[in-house]
């Protein structure tokens, strides 16, 4: 029996509240990033194209794990011919764009990325006749962006642009393949403090990526201050024979983590690893 002498609280349902939170995530892709990037176009969210996997919370904001997974098969006739990644949130939101081709098998596609305050990552596939989809997840992370260097910036120097292939598998003739990159590169945002000079680093991040197989192309990108520290992507490729899987990267400079007008290039880097079948 209730005691009557007791007060009741009043009951407040948090319901609105959440509505209007993630109403205002989605502001940003509303109001900005689509008109800027797909003026005019409708893109419809369909998980029946591509998935996207990511933590709710994410343990470092700085290395946040996500994963694009495909629903078609790569073929000719149809297949994703680009997907478009963002963190809706961050202080320059567009983290890469990716293209895949047949022979990448799989238009799945793996990487960590810093995500600056809590915001929506999306993923806007483009099919090869055109067709656009989008997917999205919440993810809750504060400060990627403007996380410390750290004090080993100038051993991180030293091995700039040193890359690697891993393939955790043997391939097989004809079909997907799962291979990961991973290359030696600080990423720097130009948000961050040097943690020996106490001074704001200016930006210097990997621009531009491609991967080849035999001289075919199996993974292009082009990539900004949202990719983590010492990037590494995992992605698929189809050795029909033996041959040479090729990475070439190449760097940049900004003069503002936000614009991308004064920018100077910087330097390449190439890698090949053999591939036996």
């Amino acid at each position: 029996m209730i005691n009557p002498k007791l007060k009741l609280l009043p009951i407040v349902f948090l319901t609105p509240i959440i509505a209007f939170a993630a109403s205002d995530d989605d502001q940003a892709w509303n109001s900005t990033i689509k008109p800027q990037y797909f003026a005019g176009k409708e893109i419809p969210e369909n998980t029946d194209i591509i998935t996207l996997e990511t933590p709710y919370r994410a343990e470092d904001p700085a290395l946040v794990p996500i994963s694009v997974k495909s629903k078609i098969v790569q073929t000719p006739e149809r297949y994703i011919k680009k997907i478009t990644m963002f963190v809706d949130n961050n202080p320059y939101p567009f983290v890469g764009e990716f293209g895949f081709t047949p022979e990448s098998g799989k238009a799945d596609l793996s990487m960590r990325v810093r995500v600056n305050t809590y915001s929506f990552v999306r993923a806007v596939a483009e099919l090869n006749n055109g067709e656009l989809v989008t997917t999205k997840q919440f993810v809750k992370a504060s400060g990627g962006c403007s996380a410390p260097i750290g004090a080993d910036l100038d051993a991180a120097m030293q091995r700039l642009g040193k890359m690697k292939f891993r393939l955790d598998e043997a391939p097989k003739s004809g079909e997907p393949s799962l291979v990961q990159l991973l290359i030696s590169h600080p990423n720097i945002t130009g948000m961050q403090m040097d943690q020996v000079t106490r001074f704001i680093k200016k930006s210097n991040f990997v621009e531009k990526l491609k991967v080849t197989f035999n001289g075919k192309p199996v993974l292009t990108a082009k990539t900004d201050i949202a990719i983590s520290a010492d990037p590494n992507f995992r992605f698929y490729f189809v050795p029909k024979e033996s041959g040479e899987l090729k990475a070439e990267i190449s760097d940049t400079s900004c003069e503002s983590p936000t614009s991308r007008s004064v920018c100077t290039p910087g330097k390449s880097y190439t890698q090949s690893y053999d591939v036996k079948l």
